[in-house]
Formats: structure tokens, C-alpha cells, sequence
């Protein structure tokens, strides 16, 4: 089973197994998306991150304040690149995207599709198997390239994030300087859950080259990366099909 959502400002598609109850569980992966985005987007006015941002209201709910925790944990893991105030106002959108996608996959688990691929605009959860004795095949889009991939990734039970400049533009700020980006093109972090997988590419490509280093230190976390000029680095433990 199929099935392909514009939630959350971008195309979302799952792929299921063809499961009695998979039409359901679709709908409640959907549905919790749906529902994290009338609460976290940035972009609707009714939204609780919007309110927080006019001052509307003073004190985030519990499932706001519980994203804000994690979010200041990951602060003091980048050395504070991943900064929800690097905008100037409140954006948690570099985690919550990740995070809202690997609870929906961690729900469809429960649901019993051990074997899913969930992806959202690039950022994706591939659990378990995509055939018997064989993982997920990722495609990781070429920044220069519009048709091309960078890497061809197989996984299982992986979380893959990527951050980049050729979707958005220059829409990442180094929360040091005030100023966009620029020095990579492309951030890929893989690992075992996709809001600190997320978290972990926007740091690294806020942190610029120094990035590369900081992502060599991390532990279970392979990754790649593209520079403006393009020169590809890429860890010895990416899994490359």
C-alpha cells in the first residue's frame, strides 16, 4: 500500500505493507501529522508556536514544553547550532518535523507494520525490511543536480535526515553570526531516530566546515556531506548500496 499526504508544507508518502488494518493505521500516521502540524507550524496563525511567537499566550502546553526540553538538550549537544531562537523567534521546525515523523513510525510499528518506509520531503524512517533479506534503498538527492542522487543508501531500521540549501534556499542561520549558512550545500545524518538525526544535519550545516569534524565525533551516527564548492566527504560507516 501507497499513499502520499501534502502535510506539514510538503509531500509526505508511506509505503505499506498489505495489511488488513493498513488503510487505518495509514490514517492515524496521517492524522497525528496533521495534528503536530496545527500545533507546531510556523506558518498558521492559530498555531501554539504563533501565539507563543505574538505573546498571545505565555506558557507552552505539555506538548510544546516537551519538544522545548529536547530541543534545549540539543542545544548543549551542537555547542549551540541548533538554536529554536536562531530566527530571531521561536521555530522548533529543525527537530519537530523529525520527531513527529518517527513517532508516527514508531505508532505504526506498534500497529504491527514492522515494515514501513515513511518519508517527509527527504527526511524518512525505513523500518524493517523492504523484501525479505533485503533493506530500503535511499536515494540522497544531489544539491546540484535536480535529477541526480549523491548517494545511493541501503537501510533498515534507520532514521536518514538531510539538510540543504537546494529545497529552501538559504534558510539555515549560523545562531553565531545572525547570518544564513553558506558553506555546505548538503548535510545527510543518519541514526536510530530521526528528530535527533534532523537536529544533528541542521547543526552541522550551521556549524559550516567545522561541521565536518563535529560529525566525524558522533557516535552511531554516519553521515555525508556536500560542500558549496563541491567537494563530498562522506563517514566509513555510511551504509552505501
Amino acid at each position: 500500500m501507497r499513499r502520499v499526504e501534502h502535510v506539514m508544507g510538503m509531500p509526505v508518502s508511506l509505503q505499506l505493507p498489505d495489511l488488513p488494518t493498513a488503510g487505518a493505521l495509514a490514517e492515524e500516521a496521517f492524522g497525528w501529522l496533521r495534528h503536530v502540524d496545527a500545533v507546531f507550524s510556523t506558518y498558521r496563525e492559530d498555531s501554539e508556536v504563533s501565539r507563543l511567537n505574538r505573546g498571545e499566550i505565555r506558557s507552552p502546553g505539555p506538548e510544546v514544553a516537551a519538544v522545548l526540553d529536547r530541543c534545549a538538550d540539543l542545544w548543549r549537544q551542537t555547542d549551540g547550532y541548533f538554536d529554536v531562537y536562531a530566527t530571531g523567534r521561536l521555530d522548533p521546525s529543525g527537530y519537530v518535523k523529525g520527531w513527529a515523523v518517527q513517532v508516527a513510525s514508531d505508532r505504526l510499528v506498534a500497529g504491527g507494520a514492522a515494515d514501513h518506509f515513511l518519508n517527509a520531503g527527504g527526511d524518512l524512517c525505513a523500518r524493517g525490511r523492504a523484501a525479505p533479506g533485503a533493506g530500503w534503498r535511499v536515494g540522497v538527492q544531489h544539491p546540484f543536480e535536480p535529477d541526480g542522487v549523491a548517494w545511493v543508501l541501503e537501510v533498515t531500521d534507520r532514521a536518514v535526515a538531510t539538510s540543504g540549501r537546494y529545497a529552501r534556499g538559504n534558510h539555515i542561520i549560523d545562531p553565531r553570526t545572525g547570518r544564513p549558512a553558506t558553506a555546505l550545500a548538503s548535510v545527510t545524518v543518519l541514526g536510530p531516530e530521526l528528530g535527533t538525526a534532523d537536529a544533528y544535519a541542521t547543526a552541522a550545516f550551521a556549524m559550516g566546515e567545522a561541521g565536518l569534524g563535529w560529525l566525524a565525533r558522533l557516535d552511531g551516527h554516519p553521515s555525508a556531506v556536500i560542500t558549496t564548492d563541491g567537494r563530498a566527504y562522506r563517514s566509513d560507516d555510511l551504509p552505501v548500496a
